[in-house]
């Protein structure tokens, strides 16, 4: 058992509500606190002298100078096992081609999937071992990783057992979500809804077999699956075991509905969404994940946070770090850039990336600063938690732990 500390500021969230709006007030803050932490796990958090008085024998982790400390941040949605680049991709974007222009030229989802599978599995497990360690040293504990750029029994297999080899190299929790949903490969003989059947009776009995994650996600667009197969697909998914999400409203409206109705843990894109269907997803526990790095990427309009908010939504927040629409990776620069834009307080948006987050990914042990939690927190060298998103990604993450244990 030892005590961290002491820390200017403790924001531990631990009284903040799961769905709906929030007031900076409602902020929970510890004062000149400590963290009692045993077997990876937070025992007790309180003044750092009264602490230490009350466990004479406890073994002390001193912080120097004024640190404040939050949660482990949770990023519940990225793309971060992937070969190659689409820096092209950005340069033709910004030159005002289309997103069709650019996939007929060789760019788009398509170009990735060439790159992954080209890949070797040593070069795919060294850079995703490098974008975790990035993500890391941001403060982000708890990471899910999709796959969706193999789009074959081989190639999607190939993704997921890279992302297993990588949670045994890492201190960092990984999500592995299957999305060969991601779009029908070009080289596939067959129409959607043969593709999807494919990887229902063909790619997801692998999956489950080897343990090699207990998520599926399908991104419906009209560029990619429809709204009848998609749901069809996702029953079909919760039917042999699996948790479902949903890229979901990008750039049409109409999928986050599907989402609610077939019971999926979240919806995420949302820039497309209508106000009727914000009503919906408000009563619902889906949680509406909004990805900025994606509006930032392409041009397009932000998640419309506000109004999920205001309706009682239960909203998260992720990078969507990926090679083509997203490619920063930075949570904290895209949630502060997210909360300029829609009038976020910074307990939402903390929330967003903490509990709220968790929540999506069906996790309940992480995300608050409180006794019985895992003790995954994060230190920013200053003495106002404020000033975290104030400096919108500036202001490097100090120490980070992880089970109690200092990782960075």
């Amino acid at each position: 058992m030892k005590l961290i500390g002491p820390f200017k500021q403790i924001v531990t969230l631990a009284n903040l509500p799961l769905r709906g709006k929030l007031s900076d007030e409602q902020i929970d803050i510890v004062v000149d606190g400590g963290i009692v932490v045993n077997d990876g796990t937070i025992q007790e958090i309180g003044n750092f002298e009264t602490l230490k008085s009350e466990n004479q024998n406890i073994n002390i982790e001193t912080i120097e100078g004024e640190q404040i400390v939050l949660p482990g941040l949770v990023d519940s949605h990225t793309h971060i096992c992937f070969g190659g680049n689409r820096a092209n991709d950005f340069a033709m974007r910004n030159a005002g081609k289309t997103y069709l222009e650019i996939a007929e030229s060789g760019g788009g989802i398509w170009s990735s999937v060439q790159h992954t599978r080209n890949a070797s599995e040593e070069e795919l497990l060294k850079t995703l071992l490098e974008r975790i360690n990035f993500l890391i040293s941001l403060g982000i504990t708890t990471i899910e990783v999709k796959s969706g750029y193999g789009l074959d029994v081989e190639n999607e297999l190939k993704m997921l057992r890279i992302i297993k080899k990588a949670q045994g190299k890492t201190e960092a929790k990984l999500v592995p979500t299957c999305l060969s949903a991601h779009l029908k490969p070009r080289d596939f003989e067959g129409s959607n809804p043969e593709y999807l059947e494919y990887i229902l009776t063909e790619i997801l009995p692998k999956v489950k077999e080897e343990e090699l994650a207990t998520r599926v996600d399908i991104f419906i667009e009209k560029s990619a699956f429809q709204p009848e197969e998609s749901k069809y697909f996702l029953l079909k998914t919760k039917d042999l075991g699996f948790d479902i999400t949903v890229h979901a409203d990008q750039f049409t409206p109409g999928s986050s509905r599907i989402a609610v109705e077939v019971g999926a843990k979240s919806a995420d894109h949302l820039e497309a969404t209508i106000d009727e269907d914000i009503e919906f997803l408000a009563k619902s526990d889906t949680v509406a994940t909004a990805l900025p790095g994606a509006s930032l990427g392409l041009g397009e309009k932000f998640t419309p946070a506000r109004k999920l908010l205001d309706a009682g939504a239960i909203v998260a927040i992720a990078s969507d770090w990926n090679p083509g629409s997203a490619p920063m990776g930075n949570l904290i620069t895209q949630a502060s850039i997210l909360a300029t834009f829609e009038k976020l307080t910074t307990a939402e948006v903390l929330a967003g990336m903490t509990f709220r987050a968790a929540y999506a990914l069906g996790l309940e042990d992480i995300g608050k600063l409180e006794a019985g939690k895992k003790a995954d927190f994060v230190t920013f060298k200053t003495d106002n938690f404020q000033n975290v998103l104030y400096n919108q990604g500036s202001l490097n993450a100090e120490n980070v732990y992880i089970s109690g244990n200092q990782v960075h």
